[in-house]
């Protein structure tokens, strides 16, 4: 029974004893130290990884733990008596520098910094690829070994453009003309016409006559080919009169405003018009076959939006405006081919959202006039006026287009269409209402 009893005795001093010698744990950073105090006085000091943990005796009663590197270290201080203290440092970089910089960096962005001794990672959720390659690249530029474990969102949809376009065309045409044309048909026993031929007159067809030959015998035959605006015949005196006294005015007024909907970065195009015919001839094997391609005409838009990060909008517009113009068509085996009057600008801007620019503001005044005469009779007071003829055409065209880009996001539901009369389908066997 002593026996038991002093086994036992002597199992709790070695534990006591073991306990008094149980490692201390300690955690420092890089480039820090700490100070252990020993009242016993300092006897020697040891460590085990020096170039991560330096002891260095300050005193008789003080030891300087330096941290030098990343680490661990075992480190046994004995005291003058023979008792020793054991101390197991655990040793970790200066991570704050690093976690600063990261945070007035991305302050957006949710990154972590984990450090170990052969490596320092980034963790965490960024938004972009962009960044978290920044992050990674900061991280490796003050530790060696950096690694990303970032995670990106998954990118949002894409934001959308909607572009407002103002084409506003005004074309005002006035045009005056005036011509006095005169014809005999054996008057002052003459047969004959006078014009300044500017305006069409009347062409002799037929005149007949008996052998001799005299005004009393003689009939003639004119035809008409514009009895322009006013004509007047005296049989008795046997003289016409044609005069053309005309006045014109057109006011043609085109106003479209297309809007149009693109994804940021990618083009767009919008045409309101139509295609007319135009007959090409064919050459090599097939010369003298006739084959017919469509041309556009009308109201034409393609823009690219590009929205930068100050939050403005950069475009590149092109906007155009065409319409047939007959009047300076050509015929090419006989066919009819018409001209195209075009109005095209192409130009780069950048406005804020909701801002509006006026990128086109084309005026085109024009003034046509053509005058003939006939000399010698066109001087003769009063009666000089027959004698001459005045053709004026003014035209006057303007032409505005504005645009204005904004942001736009899909709307949550349909909007609102507007409502049938009346049935579009009615059902089968039910009649209209």
């Amino acid at each position: 029974m002593r026996a038991a009893n002093l086994l036992f005795a002597l199992a709790s001093v070695t534990w006591a004893l073991e306990s008094a010698n149980a490692p201390i744990a300690l955690s420092l950073t890089t480039g820090r130290g700490m100070v252990v105090d020993c009242p016993d006085g300092v006897g020697r000091v040891s460590t085990s990884n020096p170039e991560a943990v330096d002891a260095v005796v300050a005193g008789d009663t003080e030891v300087l733990f330096h941290a030098r590197a990343a680490g661990e270290a075992m480190l046994v201080v004995w005291s003058k008596a023979g008792a020793r203290k054991t101390y197991h440092v655990s040793v970790q970089p200066d991570l704050e520098p690093l976690k600063e910089l990261l945070r007035r960096t991305f302050p957006a962005e949710q990154i972590e910094v984990y450090a170990t001794r052969e490596a320092l990672a980034l963790s965490g959720r960024v938004s972009t690829q962009t960044i978290a390659d920044k992050a990674l690249a900061l991280a490796a530029a003050s530790f060696k070994g950096a690694v990303s474990t970032l995670q990106v969102a998954p990118p949002g949809p894409e934001r959308q453009v909607l572009l407002r376009v103002r084409f506003a065309e005004l074309n005002r045409s006035q045009s005056a003309e005036f011509g006095v044309n005169l014809i005999s048909t054996g008057a002052a026993r003459t047969i004959g016409g006078v014009a300044t031929g500017q305006f069409p007159s009347a062409g002799l067809g037929e005149v007949s006559g008996k052998v001799p030959a005299n005004s009393n015998g003689t009939g003639a035959t004119f035809s008409l080919s514009d009895v322009l605006n006013v004509f007047a015949f005296r049989p008795d005196l046997n003289l016409g009169l044609l005069i053309r006294d005309l006045e014109a005015r057109g006011l043609l007024q085109i106003l479209a405003e297309p809007n149009l909907v693109a994804t940021n970065g990618k083009e767009a195009s919008f045409l309101a018009g139509g295609e007319f015919p135009v007959p090409i001839a064919q050459a090599g094997a097939s010369a003298g076959a006739i084959t017919v391609t469509f041309r556009e005409f009308g109201i034409r838009l393609s823009f690219l939006p590009v929205l930068t990060t100050r939050g403005s909008v950069k475009l590149h517009v092109r906007p155009e405006v065409s319409t047939i113009d007959p009047a300076n068509g050509i015929t090419l085996s006989g066919y009819r081919i018409p001209a195209l009057a075009t109005r095209r600008i192409e130009t780069d801007v950048e406005l804020a959202e909701g801002q509006s620019f006026v990128i086109a503001g084309l005026l085109d005044d024009r003034v046509i006039d053509n005058f003939s005469r006939l000399s010698g009779f066109a001087r003769i007071p009063l009666f000089g006026a027959l004698f001459r003829s005045r053709s004026r055409t003014k035209s006057k065209t303007e032409l505005v287009v504005i645009v204005t880009p904004e942001a736009a996001a899909p709307v949550s539901a349909p909007p609102a269409v507007p409502q049938m009369p009346i049935p579009f389908l009615p059902a089968a066997g039910k009649e209209w209402k």
